[in-house]
Parts: C-alpha cells; structure tokens; sequence
C-alpha cells in the first residue's frame, strides 16, 4: 500500500491554481477549494526527475506548465552559466494518442494517474542525447533540439531505457521485450512466449505496489547481457473487479493475489541483447518466493539477486555467475522474533568487491559494510538511516540521509570509511531533506522544504555548499503563487505525549488565531500505517492552512507501527493490525480534550486509504470520542488486500483467521455510532471497491445510519478531486464544527 495516499498532505501536494486577485482595499485573499485545485499550483513549481547529465555539462528537469499543472515538458540548466531552455515541448512533439491499459495501470501503481506530457526520460551514457517516452512511443531528443521518433504503434512501449553503455534502447511491448540499436537499425523482439499470462521484463503486481520494483530487466554494465524476469500469472486468482464508469460498467477479470492466495511464478533468466543464449538463474528449490532486488556487479562478471521468502522474514543474497546461472548465498538477513524484512534500496556495490548495505539488525537501520565475508557496522545509534545519496568510492566517503539530528528532520551526513565515527551533517537545520548524487559524488542534487517553505531544489557540491538553485521556490517572492496568502499562513506547533505503549508519541498541530476563552473545533487527520511518517518538519501543503482558514484546529500524531522510528517502535502492528494504532490515536485525542482552547465534543476525524481503515477502527473501537469519520478508499477486511503487503504483517490468513478476523473492520461496524462518511473509486484497483460495499451492505442491514460518496470511474486517487473536499468539508462543517450542542 502506497504511502502516497497517506492522507491530507498527499493531496495538498497535488493541489494548485491560477493567480487568485486581491480583493478590494488590497486586503489579502482568502484560500478557496477553486484556488486549490486550479493553476498554477500553490505550492509552487517544483521539478520532477532532476538529474545531471552524464558529462555534468547539464542538468535536466521535468517542469510543469504555469497554466497547466499537470502537463510536464523536459528542461535543462547549463551547469556553468546557470541558464535555462527548454529541450523538449510535450504539446508540440506529443500526438495526444490514448495511453495502453499497461502503462495506466503502471502509473496508477507510481500514483501520477493525473499528470500529462513527459513523466520519465533517460539520459544516453554518451551525454549527447535523451530517450523520451510521450504519448505512448519513444523519441531520441538531441541536445541541439532535433528529436527523431523511435517507435509508432498501438501497443505501447513499457519500461523504456538506453542500455548502459549506450548501444540499445529497451522497452516491453505486448508482454514481450524488445531491443534496438540506438544509432539506427530495427527494433527485435529478443523474447517470444510472452501473451496471455506469460509477461517478459515486467515486474508483477506486487512488485510495483508494494516492494518499490517498477522494471523487470536489468542490463549488465557492458552491455553484453541482459537480466530479465519472466513471470507467469496463471496461478494468481481471478478476481472479477467491475469498473463502474459514469456512462457503464467494464468488468475486467484481474488477476489479484489477495492475501492467503498463489503468488506468480517467477523466474530471471540472463541472455544477450539479441535473445540468443539464453540461461535460467537458479533462484531455489523454493518457487514461492519473492524476486526482490536484481543488480550487476560493476565489472559486468556477476548478477546479484536478492531473494525474499514468502513469510518476510529473509532475505538472501545471492551471487550468480551469469554465464551458467548457478548461484550461491552470500549471506542472509534474518528478521527478529515476531518482525518482518523492510525491503531496501540503500546499498552500495563497490568496485573492490565489497558491499555498502543498509540492515535493521541492531533495532534501527544502519549502514554496515560487507567485505571478505566479514561485517563492519558503520553507523551506530538511536536513529535510522533513511538511503543512500552518493558514494565516493576513490576519497571512502559515504553520503547517506537519515534522522540522526531527531525525528522530525532528515538530512544528508557524510563519513569517511576509514573513520566511519567522524559523521558531518551537511544540510541545514530546520529542513525536511532528500538527496541523490552522480556517480562519483561529487555533487548532489538537494530538495528541501519546512512547514514555512515548500520545496526548493538546488544543485551542492560535496560539502552541501550550495553551487546554484534549480528551483528557488520562494514564497516570500511576490511573484510565488502562494505568496499573497502567507499573511493567514499559521504557525504549525509540535509536541510529544507519552503513549499508551509507554513509547513517545510526536504530534504536529496548526490553530487558527485564538480568541480568548473560544474553543475550537479539530480536524483530525491520520493514516496510521507502516513505512509512513506523516509528522515532520516538512512542508504540509496549502490544504492544511485551508483547514484552520476554516476555523479548525489541524492535527495529527504518529502512531506506533509507523516508519523512521526503529523496529521496536514498528513490530507493534505485527499480526495485530488496527490496535495499537488506534490506541495512540485516541491518546492524541485524549490529549486534545485536556486543552482549555479545544472543544472536546466536536474533534473529527479524517483518513484515506491505511487512513480510512484506521477512521473505521477508531469509531468502532471509541463510540462517542469523535464527533464524525471520514473514511476514504478504506480497506475494510485484510483478506481483500494482496499477499506482499498483507501478510508481511498480519500473517498467513489460512494459518492465522483469528488475528485477521480482530483487524478486519467488517464485523465491528454495527458498533459505530458517530457521523461517518464512506468514500471510494468505483474503479479503484488497489484497495478494490468491494471493500466499502462490503461495509456498506453490513451497515445497512443493521439499520445503522451512515453517509456515502462513489466515485464512478476513479481509482485509488480520487481524493485528488475537488468534488471530494466539497462533499468532505460539507460534512465535516455540518457534522463537527457546526454541530449542535450535546
């Protein structure tokens, strides 16, 4: 389950609009649904996809359109002169031509459903030009701003990359892979069985939704070989999910591995850039098991394979020899007692041989270095290593982000391998921050953003010293969208409570100017679920500041089961989803009650996707706490939800019903009594529309009142729908601020 969706943040981000006039007497606007959701956003324009050519001569963007927000064309800076052109114009070179089923289902798992224009490019190793997806087919962009068209059909082309030495271009079409010599020459189908339930160079379902694994290929660094998964889904259940659209109804038999059910069949196999020489990789007697990471070694002469069992609890890694495909352990990760495997991309081959790798062994997650067969922990404490930003293979310097400075900031540290003691943080203080570097290091591309400032983007040499803004962003320019509201803007507030785990709980809240002796009424937002932290210091979007404009008091608390905390912190949810959540929700609600400014009848509550799961199971469990739930795109019984996700948590369901039973929130719904309001996608393919008719039938067959809003034709992302906030605050303004007196 995306934390994309985690909630009101999520969809602020999305939110933005055209330039909103002042009104009479130059006195500030006040923020509106309209100006929300309008363009250009509010939020600013931030950049996506930020890279540096390979040569470093340029740095290249995706940039949205100040009159259209979603429509993104691809940008480029020269490093040296700090000025900016556009490469390639998505409405003049796009032909506008409907996107395949594939790629919108590939774009709903990386939740950008909504955007247009060019959405991914990669850069050929040579410098000299760009390979482009737009509109369903592949262009070759020059730097001289010539574009020549690679492919024209009606399929549509999958994962499109150039090679790493820059020979080919790769895509899937029609489930098949295919490959082309990138100076000229016809495009070959290098695989030949892929039809039906047979997909070549794809990851499976699971592997895009859950385990961040968009592609199912992977060249060798010479170019010489390809990886390639092959995976059949024959033995995954079909589930007839009916995609109910304004204008009629498509069912589409959906091959779903809900939890407690068949995964694919996967295997990997290694072959040359023409198809010939094809070799299986010996992935284990075991077939039910998860292809997790695949990586080449970066001389070319070894495939590394990380292999995660079905329960979640190791992971192996495997060193292949490609030529034969037979593979032996290097070393496993073992999860603790009643714990799980986070799957991770923060590791590191190294040209020596050894590997820079990130693990939660010691209860946090921390660098360790593996050479000779032998472990050296590299970073130590009571904090967590979020990724890895860059690797300075010749100085022994490794660039990593991480919370190491408390839990409500990430920065970027640096440490020196031969003293891995001696940590600099190099980003400044009061930031949310992401990194990524190029491949010596040598410079990193910084985004950072605060509860003041939405995110800027800028380009810093190895010591964090800012070389050039890529995207300033400022809100104090006149000229920022945002900029004529900041006079209402609010301060957001944070605190701790002790929880009823005994853990401390950190929580974030945002109050209208308060008027002495008034209490206010409280949205009170959550998603609640793991790999998530909704409460830091970065930049909350302008819906939040929409909500206290309103007269509500905005907060929200992480709860335990939540990310970036340890695993202790975490394992709480372990076969016991919907507790120990709900428990620390309630005490942040318990907390609210003891503030003079707050009124304790009217605090409502508000989730989507984990989020709206965790409303149902906090109205269930509180009667009478909350004065009314929103839940959207809520997951109502685990069963429903697929395997990865699943039963990483929660278990097998043919071996562990009781527990599954306690966290479905199916059965316990006759007990909510407190306003709520059910919305959902009818197409929604995710958390499938099955689970709130579920609910809903249950409800009303006990007579129990409730409101609902579908969704004709949306999926999983509806919340990013201005109709969605009208019909949530009419409720939320009719049933808790506006509520009559008890």
């Amino acid at each position: 389950m995306k934390t994309g969706l985690a909630g009101l943040a999520a969809i602020a981000a999305m939110t933005g609009g055209a330039a909103s006039a002042q009104t009479p007497g130059n006195s500030p606007p006040d923020l509106n649904l309209e100006r929300l959701f309008a363009s250009p956003n509010l939020s600013g324009q931030v950049p996506r996809g930020v890279k540096l050519s390979p040569d470093g001569k340029l740095l290249t963007v995706l940039r949205n359109r100040t009159d259209d927000r979603e429509r993104y064309d691809l940008w480029a800076m020269d490093t040296t002169t700090g000025k900016w052109r556009m490469l390639v114009d998505s409405k003049k070179l796009g032909t506008g031509a409907e996107l395949t089923e594939a790629e919108k289902m590939q774009r709903e798992r990386a939740r950008i459903t909504d955007l247009k224009g060019i959405v991914a490019y990669d850069w050929a190793p040579d410098g000299k030009s760009i390979l482009v997806p737009l509109d369903g087919d592949l262009y070759l962009a020059k730097l001289d701003g010539s574009v020549r068209r690679l492919t024209e059909s009606e399929t549509g082309e999958l994962n499109p990359v150039i090679s790493a030495k820059g020979g080919y271009v790769s895509y899937v079409s029609d489930q098949n892979l295919w490959v082309q010599p990138l100076k000229g020459g016809e495009a070959r189908q290098i695989t030949s069985d892929g039809k039906g339930t047979v997909h070549w160079g794809e990851a499976e379902f699971v592997a895009q939704e859950e385990m961040d694994r968009s592609t199912g290929y992977w060249w060798s660094p010479t170019d010489a070989r390809i990886a390639v998964e092959r995976f059949d889904e024959a033995p995954v259940g079909v589930v007839a999910r009916a995609a109910i659209g304004a204008e009629g109804t498509k069912v589409y038999d959906q091959r779903y591995p809900a939890a407690g059910t068949p995964n694919v069949d996967v295997s990997l196999w290694v072959m040359n850039p023409d198809g010939s020489d094809k070799v299986k990789v010996d992935l284990g007697s075991d077939r039910d098991i998860y292809l997790a990471r695949v990586d080449w070694a970066p001389d070319g002469k070894t495939l590394y394979v990380q292999r995660e069992n079905r329960a979640q609890t190791q992971l192996d890694m495997l060193k292949v020899d490609p030529a034969t495909g037979r593979s032996t352990v290097m070393f496993s990760e073992k999860a603790a007692d009643k714990s799980w495997i986070n799957l991770s991309n923060t590791y590191h081959f190294m040209r020596d041989g050894s590997l820079i790798w990130w693990s939660e062994r010691s209860g946090h997650g921390h660098l360790y270095r593996f050479s000779d067969g032998k472990w050296t922990q590299l970073t130590h404490g009571d904090w967590d290593v979020a990724g890895l930003a860059g690797v300075d293979e010749k100085n022994g310097r490794i660039y990593f982000l991480a919370n190491k400075d408390g839990v409500l900031e990430r920065h970027l540290y640096a440490l020196n391998l031969s003293d891995p003691s001696d940590i600099t943080r190099l980003t400044e203080t009061g930031w949310w921050n992401s990194a990524s570097m190029d491949g010596d290091a040598s410079r990193a591309i910084i985004s950072r953003s605060n509860r003041d400032q939405p995110t800027q983007v800028y380009l810093a040499d190895a010591t964090g010293k800012r070389i050039e803004w890529i995207s300033r962003n400022d809100v104090k320019d006149p000229d920022h969208p945002y900029h004529p509201y900041l006079p209402s803007h609010r301060e957001t507030k944070f605190g701790t409570i002790t929880g009823p785990g005994g853990q401390v709980l950190h929580w974030e809240m945002i109050t209208p100017k308060l008027e002495p002796g008034k209490k206010y009424p409280v949205w009170f937002q959550h998603y609640g679920g793991p790999h998530s932290q909704t409460v830091s210091r970065a930049w909350g979007g302008p819906m939040e500041q929409y909500i206290v404009d309103k007269g509500y008091v905005f907060f929200q608390i992480d709860n335990r089961g939540s990310a970036n905390r340890g695993t202790a912190f975490e394992d709480a949810i372990w076969h016991a989803m919907g507790s120990a959540e709900v428990a620390d929700q309630k005490a942040g609600a318990d907390y609210l009650k003891t503030l003079d400014f707050i009124d304790p009848d009217r605090i409502g509550t508000y989730g989507w996707s984990y989020g709206g799961y965790m409303t149902l199971k906090m109205l269930e469990a509180d009667p009478g706490l909350y004065a009314a739930g929103v839940s959207g795109a809520p997951v109502t019984k685990w069963e429903f939800y697929d395997t990865h996700y699943t039963e990483r948590y929660m278990g097998d369901p043919n071996k562990d019903p009781q527990n599954y039973a306690k966290a479905d929130a199916v059965e316990d719904a006759t007990k909510i009594s407190d306003p709520l309001l059910l919305i959902h996608g009818m197409a929604d393919d995710n958390v499938v529309f099955e689970n709130s008719t579920l609910l809903a039938a249950r409800m009303q067959a006990a007579d129990v009142p409730f409101e609902m809003m579908f969704y004709p034709g949306k999926t999983h992302t509806a919340g990013s729908n201005i109709h969605v906030w009208t019909t949530i605050f009419n409720f939320f303004d009719r049933t808790v601020k506006d509520r009559p007196e008890q």
